[in-house]
């Protein structure tokens, strides 16, 4: 995870954690359905704040591990998932030993890493026949008001790499699965900037940048009629990768 901004949302946990959507449960289900019967580790590597975490304790009886670059994510996470055990790490470097592991999921990270390393490094913490999941809530950019939305905040390189054909992985993983989910989420103008204020864009820029997107979204808000406690709903489309070891 060289990019720094991969590392920047530490600034911006509270935030992270209040806007940013969950991820729907039979989408994480999904990308552990291959597993073998019996098989309970799981790690969570690019955690965050542990949106992903919370699912994959609910979605199977499993033993789950999380892993961040960023301890101030971690800390959220700890208050959000007690008990999970958190290590600061990257998926090319994982606190682990060799074939510790059933599952390694990345939620909204995989295209932070280095696809080529991030696989072997993950391969080697796995044992056979594990399943690599990934995962991403994008919003669907489909519908005007949002595509211009997009454009005002920059797209993310989560949504660039989706728009390119999506995630490649490398050896010892097969070629991925994929499936995805659409569904709508209700969001006030307060929380649209607090998603806003999330994103790594966002975080790295200068603080007249911010002013001036902040000022946009007001315009595009204002047009739309979006006040005070009022909603709209955001159209998100959840896209779920999976890669079997070999």
């Amino acid at each position: 995870m060289s990019d720094s901004r991969a590392t920047s949302f530490g600034a911006q946990a509270d935030n992270y954690e209040a806007a940013r959507p969950d991820y729907p449960f039979e989408a994480v289900a999904w990308m552990l359905e291959r597993l073998p019967e019996g098989t309970r580790r799981l790690v969570d590597v690019g955690a965050g704040t542990g949106k992903l975490t919370r699912v994959l304790a609910e979605a199977r009886d499993a033993e789950v591990v999380a892993v961040d670059p960023d301890a101030m994510m971690l800390a959220k996470l700890r208050d959000h998932v007690p008990g999970v055990p958190t290590f600061v790490g990257t998926a090319e470097a994982l606190p682990l030993p060799d074939a510790s592991v059933d599952a390694v999921v990345l939620g909204q990270a995989w295209h932070w890493v280095d696809p080529v390393l991030a696989s072997a490094e993950i391969g080697r913490v796995m044992r056979p026949g594990g399943t690599l999941g990934l995962i991403w809530n994008a919003r669907d950019n489909r519908v005007d008001w949002v595509r211009r939305l997009t454009a005002i905040m920059n797209a993310s390189a989560a949504e660039e790499m989706l728009d390119a054909g999506g995630p490649t992985v490398a050896a010892p993983f097969g070629e991925p699965e994929s499936e995805r989910w659409e569904w709508r989420r209700p969001m006030t103008r307060e929380q649209l900037h607090r998603m806003a204020a999330s994103r790594s864009h966002l975080i790295t820029a200068s603080e007249a940048e911010r002013g001036s997107i902040r000022s946009d979204m007001d315009d595009l808000f204002d047009e739309l009629g979006l006040e005070g406690d009022a909603t709209i709903d955001v159209p998100y489309v959840t896209w779920a990768f999976r890669a079997l070891r070999g």
